[in-house]
């Protein structure tokens, strides 16, 4: 009669061999309740075998108080404070100055830090993140960051921005605190907060990032007081295809007619966005 080994999470389950398959039973040692299945193929074997499963160790250390991530949060509101609210870009950072987006984002952070005399916010990261960071600081305004640890392309080794000063942007380790100061850099609590959020060509973090600050306008819980513009930039249609998933989501009744337009103003360039602050801060 065959025998089997194997692991289930921590716990060892014993085999026996039961007309051609497996019965899997959890190591009598054990005083939890049992756990048994049989493979749906069944299988003979005439003598002994091993199965090992292998698990990458997983270290949440830093996670066991949630006092660690307040911590974190208060950092963030703290560097807000400091630096003042603004323009949020939220956007890939995969897209470097090879790329023909790279250069219309920088030109555009240039040109909104211009025009709104704000702080420039962002992930602190490399790419169309890099551009907006750039384009602020070549305005001669203000620029600070929420960097994580680790990103979806280069500086993923360093905790550290590559030129900005330290005094200027978070390194965070939780993405909730992260994402808590990316929303409160756009709050606006009087009329002269001139703050936007940007959202820029970018993959599942950009997405992650736009849809939940898009949820929070929705739900009127992104805790301003004031309606905070909430631009998306689909440079060569590049969120095309989503903007019509979005349409199709209408006939399946999940979203109401008008309420996504409702949320953000489509820019299709730079020119538009411009003309989109001016006229929602009344400026020339």
């Amino acid at each position: 009669m065959g025998s089997l080994i194997c692991p289930l999470g921590s716990h060892a389950l014993l085999g026996r061999n039961l007309n051609g398959g497996y019965e899997l039973q959890r190591s009598p040692s054990l005083q939890r309740r049992d756990v048994g299945f049989s493979f749906l193929k069944s299988e003979t074997c005439p003598r002994s075998r091993t199965v090992v499963c292998r698990c990458e160790p997983a270290d949440f250390e830093e996670r066991k108080s949630p006092n660690e991530v307040r911590k974190e949060m208060r950092q963030c509101y703290d560097l807000i404070n400091n630096l003042g609210r603004g323009v949020v870009y939220l956007g890939s950072s995969r897209m470097g100055p090879d790329h023909l987006h790279y250069s219309r984002v920088f030109e555009l952070a240039q040109e909104i830090a211009k025009l709104l005399d704000c702080t420039s916010w962002s992930g602190a990261g490399p790419g169309l993140m890099d551009a907006a960071t750039k384009g602020a600081l070549e305005a001669g305004k203000p620029v600070g960051g929420f960097k994580i640890g680790k990103e979806a392309s280069e500086w993923t080794t360093s905790n550290h921005h590559p030129y900005l000063a330290s005094e200027s942007y978070l390194t965070c380790r939780f993405f909730s605190a992260r994402k808590h100061g990316l929303v409160d850099a756009a709050v606006r609590k009087s009329n002269s907060d001139r703050t936007a959020v940007v959202a820029l060509p970018g993959g599942i973090g950009t997405l992650d990032e736009m849809f939940e600050i898009m949820a929070l306008i929705q739900l009127e819980r992104i805790g301003s007081e004031l309606p905070v513009p909430f631009l998306l930039m689909n440079y060569d249609s590049f969120y095309s295809k989503l903007l019509d998933f979005l349409v199709d989501c209408k006939s399946w009744g999940t979203v109401f007619e008008g309420e996504v337009e409702s949320l953000w103003k489509v820019c299709d360039n730079n020119s538009e966005a411009l003309e989109y602050l001016s006229k929602f801060y009344s400026l020339p």
